[in-house]
C-alpha cells in the first residue's frame, strides 16, 4: 500500500500497521448473496434489501443467515426495485437501472452512509448484501463499487465458511 499508512486502534495505542482479526484476515467489508451460509470473519451482515425475507420471524433472520441488521438505506427505491422486476435485464437496462442507483446513492444522506460504512471497513469486518442470485446484475455490485469510491476496504477472495451449528426444526 504506497503511500497510504493504514492504523490499527489497540485499547490505547493506535499501531501504525495493517489490522487483522484472531484468525487472520484482514479487516474489510464483505460483499455477499444474503441466505448464503457466513464465512469466518465476515462480521456483522447488513441486509441492504427493500424488503426483509418473507415467511421468516425476525428472530431468525440472523440463525438463518439473511442479516443480522435491516438496512434498506442502502437498497434502490421501490420503485426502482419495480421496474427492475418488471421485465429480464438488457445490456442497455442494466446501464439504466445502474445510473438510477447511483442517482439515488448520490443523495446527501446516502452520502454520509457510504462515507460511515467506508471508514468502518478500515476498523472492522462487516458484510453488505442482497438476495440476487447474480451480484453483476444487483445492486450490491454497484454498493461495492460506491463503497471503494469513498476509500472502503474491501474484502477479496473467497473466505472459508464459518463452522455452523445445527438449528432444530420448528415442529
Amino acid at each position: 500500500m504506497e503511500g497510504k499508512q493504514e492504523y490499527c486502534h489497540s485499547e490505547t495505542l493506535i499501531i501504525p500497521r495493517p489490522c487483522t482479526v484472531a484468525d487472520g484476515a484482514e479487516l474489510a467489508v464483505h460483499v455477499i448473496r444474503i441466505g448464503s451460509l457466513r464465512s469466518q470473519g465476515e462480521g456483522l451482515r447488513l441486509g441492504t434489501v427493500r424488503r426483509p425475507p418473507r415467511g421468516v420471524r425476525k428472530a431468525d433472520y440472523a440463525d438463518q443467515d439473511y442479516f443480522d441488521v435491516w438496512f434498506p438505506e442502502l437498497a434502490p427505491s421501490a420503485k426502482l426495485v419495480n421496474w427492475a422486476l418488471s421485465e429480464p435485464f438488457t445490456e442497455q437496462r442494466w446501464v439504466n437501472y445502474a445510473k438510477s442507483y447511483r442517482r439515488e446513492m448520490h443523495a446527501p444522506d446516502r452520502q454520509r452512509t457510504l462515507q460511515v460504512l467506508a471508514r468502518l471497513s478500515h476498523q472492522t469486518n462487516f458484510s453488505v448484501g442482497c438476495y440476487c442470485e447474480r451480484e453483476d446484475r444487483c445492486h450490491r455490485s454497484l454498493l461495492r463499487e460506491l463503497l471503494a469510491e469513498h476509500g472502503a476496504k474491501i474484502a477479496t477472495g473467497k473466505t472459508r465458511p464459518a463452522k455452523r451449528k445445527r438449528l432444530a426444526k420448528r415442529q
